[in-house]
């Protein structure tokens, strides 16, 4: 078997196996780590005595084996304790085999709603999603957000533990909820795609397993809910966003800015697909935030050269999106949107208002728009000491270099 497409494979399997699992017997941290043991199994046999005819019910028999043994280690271990009584080993349940495939999806979607429970916080949510639903090894989630492997353990381990506190039912929610813990699900895939595609520390601009994760996960959860709009509307940002990304460093690392990109470079393909996602989400019914932001970013990516970019239009949804969130980013996004569309005093103007926001005050992209906003005006003496400024705050290190070389680039 091929190691990079059975690897493929194994990812695609792991949280419908581990779902499977779950749902059939409980104990989803002990089940986690039984469905890891069966996954380290089938990428030791299967290359050798090849993939078995069902591979996913070959998991889930080895993953439910592993778990009994588990369970009856503990249960040897806390015997004496009174909430062994409460225990029933995998052998002794009478529910249906947990290896039918109809539930396959059901049971991805709802790890990924346990994933995203209320009670934990937004990194938990999303290191736990990236672990039993994407696949990634803590090892690979500790090394994407520069923390140590112990401190990413401990972190994934309370958030199991807060799952099994909470009692949650292997359900998928209902009503209210399920839109309320829905909208959870999508913020944290938003969060893994931003995290990957503008790497807020470290050396690197950008992080592509985590962009491809969010992305390979929108694609699941969009399969799962084809006629929900804001899914669809959140898979077209992240494709219209990361179709830009082979043109946004050059041969040295060094960031390039979307104006002066090479846009035979970006990906026709996951643009195209994009701007289908987000016109049919957009003509079901008022739009909603990740549609509007999918939106932007059409414009962007359709538009021939930068000069040619809508700048009014782009404008224009920015204010629509202004209505439906106050998020200190987008006002940012829009006054660059005003300066463009209408001079950068315009954009100067607001940028002041929102100097006075907490929310803003000590990131980096505040003072690098001014900064740029101040060079388009002519203030090179003032949009030198705001790169400086902004490279000061900034945690990336192409994010730094990128605007030392703006500052320096204006004392000449």
């Amino acid at each position: 078997m091929d190691g990079f497409a059975g690897e493929d494979l194994l990812r695609e399997l792991a949280p419908q196996v581990l779902g499977a699992v779950v749902r059939r017997y409980g104990h989803f941290a002990t089940a986690e780590d039984a469905v890891q043991e069966a996954l380290l199994a089938a990428a030791l046999q299967w290359p050798e005595q090849g993939v078995p005819d069902d591979p996913r019910a070959w998991l889930i028999t080895v993953a439910a084996r592993r778990l009994t043994d588990l369970l009856r280690a503990e249960q040897a271990r806390r015997r004496r304790e009174d909430t062994v009584a409460s225990w029933t080993l995998p052998a002794d349940w009478l529910a249906p085999g947990a290896d039918q495939p109809d539930a396959a999806s059901d049971d991805t979607l709802i790890l990924l709603f346990m994933c995203c429970h209320p009670s934990l916080t937004p990194p938990s949510q999303i290191a736990l999603t990236l672990r039993a639903v994407g696949g990634l090894t803590t090892a690979e989630i500790a090394r994407a957000f520069l923390v140590p492997e112990a401190t990413m353990t401990r972190r994934i381990t309370r958030a199991k533990q807060r799952v099994k506190d909470s009692g949650l039912p292997f359900r998928l929610p209902r009503g209210p909820e399920r839109a309320q813990r829905l909208g959870a699900v999508l913020h944290v895939l938003y969060l893994i795609f931003n995290e990957g595609y503008a790497s807020t520390s470290g050396p690197d601009l950008h992080r592509a397993e985590l962009t491809s994760e969010a992305i390979r996960l929108a694609r699941l959860v969009h399969r799962l809910l084809p006629g929900d709009a804001e899914v669809a509307g959140l898979l077209a940002l992240m494709l219209l966003t990361d179709a830009r990304r082979p043109a946004r460093t050059g041969p040295d690392g060094a960031l390039i800015p979307m104006a002066e990109q090479d846009r035979g470079r970006w990906n026709a393909a996951f643009i195209a697909e994009g701007v289908e996602l987000v016109t049919g989400a957009l003509s079901r019914g008022t739009p909603e935030p990740y549609q509007l932001q999918a939106a932007i970013a059409a414009v962007h990516d359709e538009a021939p050269t930068a000069e040619e970019t809508d700048w009014p239009q782009i404008t224009a949804l920015y204010e629509l999106l202004m209505r439906l969130s106050d998020n200190p980013m987008v006002a940012l996004n829009h006054a660059v949107a005003v300066a463009m569309a209408r001079g950068p005093e315009a954009g100067l103007g607001l940028l002041e208002r929102l100097g006075h926001d907490d929310r803003l005050a000590g990131d980096h992209r505040l003072h690098a728009v001014r900064a740029h906003l101040l060079e388009m005006s002519g203030d090179h003496a003032g949009a030198r000491h705001a790169y400086e400024e902004a490279a000061g705050r900034a945690m990336s290190f192409p994010q730094q270099r990128y605007l030392h070389a703006r500052a320096a680039r204006l004392k000449e």
